[in-house]
């Protein structure tokens, strides 16, 4: 039975590709699996060691499903070698990019009650080109507001992935 389940809560893909790049430092694919979050409702969680959850933010927000998952599963996750993760945006900034900084996370963590183990944050991707004409025009006055990049014919990766990478490793450490 796989040790480490990657749970992913992601609106674009980008969460669940960070999610897959943490999977690979597992190496053995019997031993990790890699799932979106309506799956992992499906799981029976006390079969894994570690769980870790990646969560994106869209309009200053984590999907509900996320709380309502958190919440199902608090006691088990609190038994665990339980992470969290979020994929934000605002993360591009230096003085928010740390689970101590980051609003979104403080946030979370205050309104969930749950007390992961380890928690991350990494800055997310704006991908203009792919969104739909109401998000495209909602993410660009965000972005203007923010002082972000507002040019709707590009994308833009803010994330650094080997700061992924070194969380990745001190997780596969820890496993």
């Amino acid at each position: 039975m796989p040790e480490t389940l990657i749970i992913y809560s992601s609106t674009d893909g980008h969460t669940k590709n960070i999610c897959e790049r943490l999977a690979n430092f597992f190496g053995n694919t019997n031993a990790t699996k890699t799932i979106s979050l309506f799956e992992a409702t499906k799981f029976d969680l006390s079969k894994f060691n570690q769980i870790v959850i990646g969560a994106s933010i869209r309009y200053g927000k984590y999907s509900k499903n996320l709380y309502k998952f958190i919440n199902l599963n608090k006691d088990i996750l609190e038994q665990k070698n339980s992470v969290f993760f979020s994929v934000n945006v605002v993360a591009r900034k230096p003085e928010k990019n740390t689970p101590e900084t980051n609003p979104y996370v403080k946030k979370f963590l205050k309104v969930s009650k749950w007390k992961p183990k380890k928690i991350g944050v990494f800055a997310g991707k704006v991908d203009y080109p792919n969104y739909g004409l109401f998000d495209k025009y909602a993410i660009k006055l965000i972005m203007f507001l923010t002082n972000g990049p507002t040019d709707t014919s590009q994308s833009y990766e803010f994330t650094d992935w080997s700061k992924v990478d070194n969380f990745a490793r001190e997780l596969y450490l820890n496993s």
